[in-house]
């Protein structure tokens, strides 16, 4: 692999993940948003209407900054990787073109309506609004993983000269892989907009202020979180990992360190992967469990690394520690929320200051949780851009030096780094101003000089 595709590699890389930290708080939001409107509308608390047009100004900011950060990717695809774009174009641009028309315009407007036009659509439109803005995010998630799945798993298509065709849509979108991948990312999008929302609701409860949308903002953050992060373990993340080992074996060993095939195959829990001795160092088993996650038999013979080829290898490292990263934390993430949501239930969890601390502080990690996981889907795929079809050293444009794209790929670090700073000046001065202010009042930072 030449130094101009890995430098390609790289930007791409950089570029994708600081721009997926927003999509994946957009939809978590949009959707807690939406549920926060049904309450308003079903109840008549107006508190729950407060706590929605909160968010829905963290929703604003955030979409923006993803939007800012979502279009140099879709240019890498022709500047840096022409040959890609060229092959695939065809099958993979019908999803892009779709979540473009379909999910993000119609995102967009709705936002606009939710944001500016509650008193002229009244309080049922706000609400179509708000479940539209939902259903936006939702739907635009759904087609960037089709694409996504069409790489992992190619479908509906042939081969004409040097490129793909579709000649399916429907097998396009009903890809088996987007099956239980989909479920799978907006759980974990739901995990994060819930983690946050209830972080910000501690915040609150610590400092001692806006204690009624504090309370409301940790009880659907901490409900809507429980429930979100089990679904994540079972079932989305258990079928959608069977869907890995029957269709890319060499991921699934290589996110499990299974240097040899074998039957009643164990469950990795820790260890460290050493591929001269091809073993896993130190391991933690729990025996037959990944024959049975994969196959439903605990004696079922798994593909290790051993049968498959040097060159068609993944990176094992990065996707093995990337994995057990992504599967810690989201156990942490279910003991935090199941303990949580048993002091709600008690009515202990609000005066719980330990247990408000550890949400507060909690909040990044849904966050290096759903990067893991995507380092995973993509780095497990490699040597493939497009598996079994076309591999990443060729796939990068011929006319682009190293020199150029590591030069515009510090311009990007720049940028993002500017970027992320005002992105989280925003964020704290639309927390600090609170969700209930009154008209003329300035933001205050009192609120830090309160916490024990």
């Amino acid at each position: 692999m030449t130094d101009a595709v890995i430098a390609a590699r790289w930007q791409f890389a950089f570029t994708i993940m600081f721009h997926y930290l927003f999509p994946i708080l957009t939809i978590g939001l949009g959707v807690l948003i939406a549920v926060l409107k049904t309450i308003e509308l079903r109840t008549g608390n107006a508190s729950y209407g407060d706590a929605a047009r909160f968010w829905a100004r963290i929703f604003a900011i955030t979409f923006a900054a993803g939007v800012v950060t979502g279009i140099p990717m879709e240019f890498q695809f022709g500047t840096n990787w022409a040959r890609f774009a060229r092959y695939a174009g065809p099958v993979v641009g019908q999803t892009l073109f779709m979540e473009s028309v379909f999910a993000f315009f119609a995102e967009s407007s709705l936002l606009g309506v939710f944001l500016f036009g509650e008193s002229r659509v009244g309080p049922l439109g706000h609400w179509l609004a708000a479940v539209g803005v939902a259903l936006g995010a939702v739907l635009s998630g759904f087609f960037i993983v089709a694409t996504n799945a069409w790489m992992q798993h190619p479908v509906g298509f042939r081969i004409v000269g040097d490129h793909a065709e579709l000649t399916s849509l429907v097998a396009l979108l009903t890809n088996p892989y987007v099956r239980w991948q989909y479920p799978h990312v907006i759980s974990g999008a739901i995990v994060t907009g819930s983690m946050v929302m209830a972080g910000i609701g501690a915040f609150y409860l610590l400092a001692g202020r806006d204690q009624e949308l504090g309370r409301l903002f940790v009880r659907v953050g901490v409900v809507c979180g429980v429930i979100f992060a089990v679904f994540s373990l079972f079932p989305t993340g258990a079928f959608h990992g069977e869907h890995i080992t029957r269709l890319q074996p060499s991921k699934m060993a290589a996110m499990e360190g299974l240097f040899k095939t074998q039957e009643g195959a164990p469950l990795a829990i820790i260890g460290m992967p050493d591929r001269e001795r091809q073993e896993l160092m130190d391991p933690i088993y729990v025996p037959g469990i990944l024959s049975y996650l994969a196959y439903g038999n605990f004696s079922a013979r798994v593909t290790g690394l051993s049968d498959i080829p040097d060159d068609l290898e993944p990176p094992v490292e990065i996707v093995y520690y990337a994995y057990h990263i992504m599967v810690g934390l989201g156990t942490i993430f279910i003991a935090i929320m199941a303990v949580s949501a048993f002091m709600l239930w008690r009515g202990r969890l609000f005066a719980h200051r330990s247990l408000l601390w550890i949400l507060m502080l909690a909040m990044p990690f849904p966050y290096i949780a759903n990067e893991a996981g995507w380092v995973v889907a993509e780095v497990g795929r490699q040597p493939w851009v497009v598996f079994g079809l076309q591999r990443v050293a060729v796939a990068s444009s011929t006319n682009v030096t190293t020199g150029m794209t590591y030069f515009t790929l510090l311009g990007f670090m720049g940028l993002y780094l500017v970027l992320g700073i005002l992105y989280l000046l925003l964020f704290a001065r639309i927390v600090l101003q609170g969700p209930v202010r009154p008209a003329g009042a300035e933001p205050s930072t009192e609120a830090f000089e309160t916490l024990p």
